[in-house]
């Protein structure tokens, strides 16, 4: 006999697995046309942005960098420590591969907030709206990004554009979050002061909260952008091009110098971009409330 006391009881079965393998069967087959305009579309913001990144010369990428480095910094020092690190992911034989990623990472950023600043701002001027997402963004950022690749699969087959929106909806929890999170800690007086002043909401939102919201906004920015290059290795096992396909080469033949290599690169990449927008945000922030 079996003991509930101490086992959950085999009798009580809840079968959910079916229902959305049901779901995404019905999907497959009657969304095609939706889904071939996704694929075209997605397809087109690829091939674009992958020209303009591999049309910009290494050398003056480069110096782009560190430009931006000493700009955000004030240290030639930094600078160059930038500079060298990029010239190591193309001293190694990395460097397309890097532009691949940059590609990807750029789209699928682009894409979260695209999506991202509308809903926040939604959730920021909205508790109803935000009792909905809270539940579905716990989910998006809690659930195994290895999930979100299953369905992507399966409804855009293999490949980058998969990868684009299995990247996005790992990335857009922060910029949402963070854009509402700082419209609503904006201070009352200020809202009260520009609604005396004959502002209407709108102008009220688009020339006084979000300004004074920037700075946390931007995090939520900078958050996006690193979750993003987070799934550079995830995406490359359903077929993403780019870095993380040398971290996934390095495991199935068992070279770790190929791996590692990869990796150090994807460090570097990820160091360099957080380094710059959290400098440059943090610097507008400041600059705007002296």
């Amino acid at each position: 006999m079996e003991n509930w006391l101490f086992s959950f009881p085999s009798s009580i079965h809840l079968n959910i697995t079916e229902p959305i393998d049901q779901a995404i069967s019905y999907m497959v087959q009657h969304w095609n046309a939706f889904f071939r305009i996704l694929k075209l579309i997605l397809g087109s913001m690829i091939k674009g942005t992958a020209a303009v990144v591999n049309y910009i010369p290494w050398w003056v990428l480069i110096l782009l960098v560190m430009v931006q480095a000493f700009r955000s910094s004030g240290s030639w020092k930094k600078a160059g420590i930038y500079g060298l690190l990029l010239f190591f992911i193309g001293a190694v034989g990395l460097w397309k591969l890097m532009n691949q990623t940059l590609t990807i990472v750029i789209v699928s950023v682009l894409i979260s907030l695209l999506f991202g600043f509308p809903l926040g701002i939604l959730a920021s001027s909205s508790r109803r709206a935000m009792r909905i997402m809270r539940p579905v963004l716990d989910t998006m950022q809690t659930m195994p990004s290895f999930v979100y690749l299953i369905p992507a699969v399966m409804l855009l087959g293999i490949g980058n554009i998969p990868a684009i929106i299995a990247t996005t909806i790992y990335a857009l929890p922060p910029v949402i979050r963070l854009t509402a999170h700082g419209i609503r800690q904006v201070d009352k007086e200020v809202i009260e002061a520009a609604k005396a002043f004959g502002s209407t909401k709108l102008q009220t939102l688009f020339k006084v909260q979000i300004p004074q919201a920037m700075p946390t906004i931007m995090t939520g920015v900078n958050q996006t952008i690193m979750m993003a290059i987070s799934m550079v290795v995830t995406c490359s096992m359903i077929g993403a091009t780019g870095l993380g396909t040398e971290v996934i080469t390095g495991i199935n033949r068992l070279e770790s110098g190929r791996g590692f290599t990869a990796g150090t690169a994807i460090v570097i990449l990820a160091v360099i971009i957080d380094r710059l927008t959290q400098s440059a945000f943090v610097r507008k922030g400041e600059k705007k409330y002296e």
